[in-house]
């Protein structure tokens, strides 16, 4: 079995013409970009070794982006959370016009496979040197946003620094000791501004394939893997952030934003008609965010009915500044930019770029601006690409599991139904298809 997997797996490489490596020009520059000093006369980093950031990631990531250190200022009724958020400062390693920058714009994002991932960055850059691990001072681009006890949130702040990471958390082992205090009162906070502005964000369980042992052999499984609290505690500072930066950035006139329209009344309909199908009491007068909120979390049925309502919401896309269009996410309520993932994602350096100057009074450059127009295009064709290699391993990994398995009644629930049939999922094993 372990084999099928693996052949099929680079049969994907092949397919969707994922790149297998990086040139040596690109290494090269990824290896003088690593040595370039920090901490002298010539670097724009001040010292902020001092604040006790932490980082909070799946236990085998290396590729770290996001620091945090939170803490309440005033009183714990009326005083704002305030997070410091610190950004893997990629624009110090990659340059306008390096090799490293025109290999990332071939790539777009990071493409994640079960057995490999194919990095927009070389390691050299995104799992060394530029990644926020523990031990030696690392550059960082650190925004300041403070919560209020309302949920809203603002930016007071951005500045290039060299921060220490003093501990490396995993979401599936970290305790609440492990947090700052103010972690949680955080993402309390965020929840009741998304109340209040009738946000319909859901914390979606993932299909995923996981490398497992079978009978003292290694191979491959799937299965649902439901967000835990520190998990979705954690989201909730990058969302801040993310919402505070396009705010500044379009009160500046500038800047790129992600765009999702919200659930229209025929797919919300359709969605009433799914959770009655899945035998869930969904009241005519609670919204979809009351509703999907107040479902048992790792159940079955909830994990179908979240699938089906990330299926209902339209695609995300980006898009520049329009001084004659307001940008708006549905699935956060409000204007909203990508700058926590610039190891991962191409946008988010030029997103920081332009923050660092709004914030600091300076004006955005031409080739962040011209980035802003021409990023739309790159990012739709890398997510494209990766979306459809995620598609197409989790498709291999269903038919290696169903097969031999063939004339078998599996339980399986009804969750969306259009023109081309019906999708369903079974729940033992995670699968999901398509009947026509």
């Amino acid at each position: 079995m372990l084999d099928d997997y693996r052949e099929g797996f680079a049969q994907l490489v092949d397919e969707f013409d994922v790149p297998r490596s990086f040139s040596p020009e690109v290494l090269e520059a990824a290896e003088a970009a690593a040595r370039r000093p920090l901490g002298g006369s010539d670097s724009p980093h001040v010292d902020r070794t001092d604040i006790d950031f932490l980082t909070l990631d799946p236990a085998s990531s290396t590729d770290l982006d996001q620091a945090f250190a939170i803490e309440s200022a005033g009183s714990a009724d009326d005083g704002d959370v305030v997070l410091r958020y610190a950004i893997a400062d990629v624009g110090w390693f990659v340059r306008h016009g390096d090799p490293i920058d025109r290999e990332a714009w071939k790539r777009g994002v990071t493409v994640y496979m079960p057995h490999d991932r194919v990095g927009l960055h070389p390691p050299r850059i995104a799992e060394d040197a530029g990644s926020l691990l523990p031990g030696t001072p690392k550059p960082a681009v650190v925004f300041v946003v403070r919560i209020a006890s309302d949920g809203s949130v603002e930016l007071d702040g951005v500045e290039r620094a060299l921060i220490r990471n003093r501990a490396k958390l995993a979401y599936s082992t970290v305790t609440p000791a492990d947090l700052p205090s103010a972690f949680p009162e955080l993402a309390r906070r965020f929840a009741i501004g998304e109340r209040a502005r009738g946000a319909d964000r859901i914390q979606m369980p993932e299909q995923e394939v996981v490398r497992v042992e079978h009978d003292g052999h290694p191979g491959f499984d799937l299965r649902f893997r439901p967000r835990n609290d520190a998990e979705n505690q954690n989201a909730a500072m990058s969302l801040a952030a993310n919402m505070a930066v396009a705010d500044a950035l379009h009160a500046a006139g500038t800047g790129l934003f992600r765009t999702m329209p919200a659930v229209d009344d025929r797919r919300l309909g359709r969605l009433r008609h799914t959770a009655r199908a899945f035998g869930l009491d969904w009241p005519a007068e609670q919204t979809l965010f009351d509703f999907e909120h107040s479902l048992p979390p790792g159940e079955p049925k909830t994990s179908a009915f979240q699938l089906a309502i990330r299926r209902a919401s339209g695609g995300a896309t980006y898009e520049p500044f329009d001084p004659d269009v307001r940008p708006w996410h549905a699935a956060v309520a409000a204007t909203y930019s990508h700058v926590t993932a610039p190891l991962r994602r191409l946008a988010d350096r030029y997103v920081i770029d332009a923050a660092l100057a709004v914030a600091n009074g300076d004006r955005v450059s031409e080739e962040t601006e011209q980035a802003f127009v021409d990023l739309p295009q790159a990012m739709r064709q890398g997510d494209t690409r990766a979306n459809r290699v995620d598609r197409a391993a989790i498709d291999l990994a269903e038919a290696v599991v169903l097969h031999g398995r063939e004339g078998e009644v599996f339980d399986a629930v009804v969750t969306d139904e259009d023109d081309r049939g019906a999708r369903i999922q079974v729940c033992d094993p995670a699968i999901v298809t398509r009947v026509v």
